[in-house]
């Protein structure tokens, strides 16, 4: 309902106390203002409501003078001329009717202008209240009434029918409308002004203007044109990502094609949805919305979110080639979006930064990192297994992934600020990513506050936290070797990150995932897809869970992949097997 105009009745069913101030609120001067006896009197709106032969001459002459386009006299009908000739001269200016006629309809009753407003019908006030919108639109004295409120102009509120014609069309646009009339101090009629007068819905500062409207897409369907199908992509999210992408896209030189137009009350600020008056011309029937999802890819997402047996969990794909988003599931479908908007702590799938600011520091994957039981900082943090492997090599390490190891790695040869800038400058971590859908930005401390801390984030606990989102874009980015921002829909804006992983780092971790995949923690997962592929697993620690989150991350061909399942242990117990029969289910893409 609009709330901008509001009425209260005073006495029977047309007289009206009128919003807008007191007795003598508006003073019209005529003449000379020198102040001699010959200057005019100011001319003011009285308490005393017009005769019902006043009401109607003063309607009358008002709205024949607006129907003939005599702005200046019509204007000049009105208590507050200056308002009401910015309001017409909009009116013809924005609307550009062709023809306007407009026929007195008789006294009116409240109810009547509350339907027409969309506002509720008010209870009879035992004292003054107020009625039609103040001509300015926001509130007056009137507004809230109380036992020492002064009243406002009594008025009498009058109907009249609208039509008006346009050019290029055969259809007219028949509406009711509303006027107050009051008295002035030279015992003339006078419209009361307000927005309303226009247009029973205009109210406040909205404007009403002719405007380009387009219809709705037809339907929304996956890149290769198929209706849009899938659980967890629910009409929520399918229309905030039309919304979104309405917004973000850059304009379509086409589109004035398929644009019809309209009569349109708009509220400046955004903050109210347009209000569609009345359509001139039809716009042509709307277009499909093609998102980046694949049908069959988003079948499997939402067929490994059902497996988890009530566990909750989420998962992503995307193209590295392209950083479109591919599928994204979640468990429940109808939930959260965690898939984008959850943030968790990835656990060991955090390794492929850690490595890649390794790699960048002057590790190699065959440089013996050994991997001890505990690790070095002041807080010892184990492994996942018993036993010391003091000649590992860094690829041995993120194969059986050892903690120890990339803690005391990083704490030798990294900055406690490096972990956190290579993430935002080479994989997009922390920048804000429009993808189309809200998404939460993963979050690695730029300075961590001691060496724990530090020890916690190149593992991917404390305050690391990530989603599947930006899990899975960090694999794609390690398979094509370029960030691409994720997006759901071609031609989004795609940020690009600082600067591009090497070549010879890119090729190092797909190695080093590649033999995860083929021969480490990921091998049973994997198997039987172990073809230009790569996998890492992970499990991150809650506090006050007993049960670790599962991670698992893997890229085969031009698909990249990563889930979370909350509570389903190790990383190949539940995220794993969600992910591998994703892959299996798209090939190689």
């Amino acid at each position: 309902m609009r709330s901008g105009a509001k009425i209260g009745i005073i006495t029977g069913v047309s007289i009206v106390v009128l919003a807008g101030g007191g007795y003598g609120a508006y003073s019209l001067m005529g003449g000379s203002d020198s102040g001699s006896s010959d200057a005019k009197k100011p001319r003011t709106v009285v308490a005393e409501p017009p005769s019902a032969d006043q009401a109607a001459n003063g309607a009358k002459d008002f709205l024949a003078a607006w129907a003939s386009g005599d702005i200046a006299k019509a204007a000049s009908l009105t208590d507050d001329p200056a308002a009401a000739t910015t309001a017409l001269t909009a009116f013809k200016d924005q609307v550009k009717p062709s023809a306007l006629t407009l026929t007195p309809a008789g006294p009116a009753t409240p109810q009547a202008f509350a339907s027409a407003t969309g506002t509720p019908t008010p209870a009879k006030p035992t004292g003054a209240a107020s009625a039609t919108p103040s001509a300015t639109g926001t509130p007056g004295a009137t507004d809230s009434p109380s036992a020492t409120a002064t009243p406002g102009p009594t008025g009498v509120l009058m109907g009249f029918k609208a039509r008006a014609e346009f050019e290029g069309t055969s259809r007219v646009w028949d509406y009711n409308g509303f006027l107050g009339v009051v008295k002035m101090s030279d015992n003339t009629p006078a419209v009361h002004w307000a927005p309303s007068v226009i247009h029973p819905h205009l109210s406040g500062n909205e404007t009403i203007a002719t405007q380009q409207v387009f219809s709705p897409p037809s339907t929304v369907v996956d890149r290769n044109g198929k209706p849009l199908q899938g659980a967890s992509l629910t009409p929520a999210l399918m229309s905030t990502l039309q919304d979104n992408a309405r917004k973000l896209l850059p304009p379509d030189p086409n589109k004035d094609q398929d644009a019809g137009s309209a009569v349109v009350i708009t509220d400046p600020s955004g903050k109210t949805t347009p209000d569609k008056l009345f359509t001139i011309v039809e716009p042509k029937p709307g277009k499909p919305f093609k998102v980046t999802i694949d049908n069959t890819v988003q079948a499997a997402a939402e067929k490994a979110m059902t497996d988890l047996g009530g566990k909750s969990g989420s998962i992503v794909a995307i193209e590295p080639s392209t950083g479109q988003v591919l599928a994204f599931a979640n468990a429940p479908a109808t939930g959260q979006n965690r898939a984008f908007a959850g943030l968790l702590a990835p656990g060991s799938t955090m390794k492929i930064v850690t490595s890649t600011a390794l790699l960048e520091a002057g590790v190699n994957p065959d440089t013996v990192v050994a991997c001890p039981e505990k690790s070095s900082n002041p807080v010892a943090i184990p492994n996942d297994f018993p036993g010391a492997f003091p000649n590992n090599t860094l690829q041995q390490d993120f194969m059986v992934s050892c903690n120890t190891a990339f803690i005391n790695q990083g704490l030798t040869s990294l900055k406690p600020e490096t972990l956190s800038s290579t993430a935002k400058d080479v994989y997009g971590i922390g920048m804000e990513w429009k993808t189309g859908l809200p998404n939460a930005d993963g979050k690695i401390p730029a300075t961590p506050g001691s060496k724990d801390e530090q020890a916690m984030n190149y593992i991917g606990q404390g305050k690391v936290q990530m989603n599947p989102l930006a899990i899975a874009s960090i694999t794609a980015t390690v398979q094509s070797g370029a960030f691409k921002q994720p997006i759901l829909v071609a031609g989004l804006p795609q940020q690009p990150a600082a600067r591009q992983i090497s070549p010879d780092v890119a090729a190092k971790l797909r190695a080093m995932m590649n033999a995860t995949a083929v021969g480490g923690t990921a091998k049973d997962v994997m198997a039987g897809i172990t073809d230009n592929a790569g996998a890492k697993t992970g499990s991150a620690e809650v506090q006050g869970a007993s049960t670790t989150n599962s991670w698992f991350t893997a890229f085969r061909g031009n698909i990249a992949v990563a889930a979370e399942v909350q509570g389903g242990g190790h990383g190949v117990d539940a995220a794993g097997p969600a992910v591998a029969s994703l892959l299996k289910a798209a090939g190689s893409h």
